[in-house]
């Protein structure tokens, strides 16, 4: 039985002009009778079997983009349904989004873990990808998250943005370090359909750094943050020791966890779940007492195999074998010999006595290695 849960809060006070997660602009939205459908919705999982959580992951949208009564209304919910055992307790927040009132929330319902999207510490490029903070507010947000008693604290950045230079992201990189954090994400910039980025894109009006350019940006970050001994654990993914995300552990490890909320997916007993989307959609079937999904699939034991590969190659410690011995009762090399030893030979995999794993140079190349992988079985 799965032991995680994301939860999707889909409001925001500003669409960024990158995001394509499943989002809506807060004004005029029917927050409250969303609120009561996600009650209903973990009342409806957990009525049949109680559920004891490690990590709970609350993103959106913006969660924070909630009122201080709201929050509370959603963190009394969460905690009423998902017991969490000393576990990870994380909110996704913008900066200049959280007031104290609404971190003394957080804090008084066991938030432990806080994810801010700061993406840059460049104004005119953050008015440039659509984001409304300033600089200066992810300095307020941090001080203001530290005075309440928040210590493990993360701050997701984007590389390769339109107009972007490496001298840039490299002050970017030293402004988030110097704020001396336990955990960092960093991010290239993928345009994705039905975004402002993606329709100025195809009028030609959106000007990227080269893929050159994205790979030095990148080598710039692992090599920033192996100086500043923040170890990357995962391709976008950089912690101190102990202060790696338990809840996106669970993604890249292939376990299973619950997904709740408009447009979450969740992967439960062998399922891959999506929920509907569109609010008055998800919130339809909830009000009569159903789970409000919308696609339901079982994942073979083939599936399975190549989604332990190209999601476990994300970490820098690879997959290990003999975890893939108990999984699937097979041998890792019986199944992959023939893309393990292709990869090797690019030099983009390492095929250790204990774990298969990207090289330096397959960082690079990640989403090349990851395909090799699929439809092979």
């Amino acid at each position: 039985m799965p032991q995680s849960a994301y939860i999707h809060i889909p409001f925001c006070e500003h669409i960024c002009h990158y995001c394509d997660f499943n989002k809506v602009f807060l004004e005029g939205q029917p927050v409250s009778e969303y609120l009561n459908a996600l009650e209903t919705e973990l009342s409806l999982r957990t009525q049949k079997q109680k559920i004891e959580t490690d990590t709970i992951f609350v993103g959106g949208g913006t969660p924070t983009s909630l009122s201080a009564k709201e929050l509370e209304i959603l963190c009394e919910a969460i905690t009423k349904h998902l017991p969490l055992k000393n576990g990870e307790f994380t909110f996704e927040a913008n900066p200049g989004d959280l007031t104290k009132e609404k971190l003394s929330v957080l804090k008084d319902y066991g938030v432990n873990r806080l994810s801010f999207g700061v993406q840059s510490f460049n104004d005119e490029l953050l008015h440039r990808i659509g984001r409304t903070h300033k600089s200066k507010d992810v300095y307020t947000s941090v001080t203001n998250a530290l005075n309440v008693g928040f210590s493990n604290i993360s701050i997701d950045l984007i590389y390769s943005l339109p107009g972007q230079t490496k001298e840039d992201f490299k002050d970017t990189l030293e402004k988030a370090l110097a704020l001396d954090l336990p955990h960092y994400s960093a991010y290239s910039l993928i345009v994705e359909p039905k975004t402002v980025f993606y329709n100025l894109m195809r009028k030609g009006k959106l000007h990227l750094p080269s893929q050159d350019e994205e790979a030095e940006m990148y080598e710039l970050l692992m090599s920033t943050m192996n100086k500043h001994n923040v170890h990357q654990y995962e391709i976008s993914n950089f912690a101190k020791k102990g202060y790696e995300s338990k809840h996106n552990l669970v993604y890249w490890d292939n376990n299973e966890y619950y997904g709740f909320g408009a447009g979450a997916h969740g992967y439960v007993n062998g399922i891959r779940y999506s929920n509907h989307g569109p609010i008055k959609k998800y919130i339809k079937p909830v009000s009569c007492g159903e789970l409000p999904i919308i696609q339901e699939h079982t994942v073979t034991k083939s599936e399975s195999m190549e989604e332990e590969m190209f999601l476990g190659l994300r970490k820098t410690e690879g997959v290990s074998k003999v975890v893939f011995q108990k999984k699937f009762n097979q041998d890792i090399m019986e199944v992959f010999q023939e893309p393990i030893e292709k990869m090797q030979k690019r030099g983009l995999l390492q095929n250790g006595d204990e774990r298969v794993y990207l090289t330096n140079e397959g960082k690079f190349l990640g989403n090349e290695v990851f395909q090799e992988f699929l439809g092979i079985i």
